[in-house]
């Protein structure tokens, strides 16, 4: 799945927008994320977390949420940032999370703090790392798993 640079620029930008956002007064790790739609809306997501620490949610699983309230199912990209100088992954419940929602094949841009795009479309800072959900889930339970149940009762 290939998507243009400038949708590319738009997510990144939107999960560091989104990362600013981030309610993190316990760990003060900001997380934003972004995913683009297949009718190319731009979804943002943050951390927003709980005193009850299980109360937390991470920012993948809130953008997929926000998506899902809309009405939106289907994802072509996703963009992921911290306020960490390295490119870090999803956790694992937030890969499980995309699974039901994205294609395995669908783009995710790990995106470094320090990354910047200025308005020519100039980059600076760290690497990007580009991943598949494939890659970041491998041998991945999904919703046409359960298809394959033959017990129906």
């Amino acid at each position: 799945m290939a998507i243009t640079d400038d949708d590319k620029a738009r997510l990144i930008t939107a999960a560091s927008e989104a990362r600013g956002a981030s309610y993190s007064p316990y760990s003060r790790f900001r997380v934003g994320a972004s995913l683009l739609s297949a009718d190319g809306q731009i979804i943002k997501g943050t951390n927003v977390e709980n005193a009850s620490i299980g109360g937390s949610i991470c920012a993948e699983q809130s953008a997929i949420a926000s998506a899902a309230s809309e009405g939106i199912r289907k994802f072509t990209a996703l963009a992921v940032t911290t306020d960490v100088p390295e490119a870090l992954s999803p956790c694992g419940t937030c890969r499980q999370v995309l699974r039901e929602f994205c294609p395995l094949e669908m783009p995710i841009f790990l995106v470094p703090a320090n990354f910047t795009i200025d308005s020519d479309g100039t980059t600076s800072g760290g690497s990007i790392k580009e991943v598949t959900l494939r890659e970041l889930l491998p041998l991945s339970f999904g919703p046409e798993d359960l298809e394959k149940n033959p017990r129906k009762d």
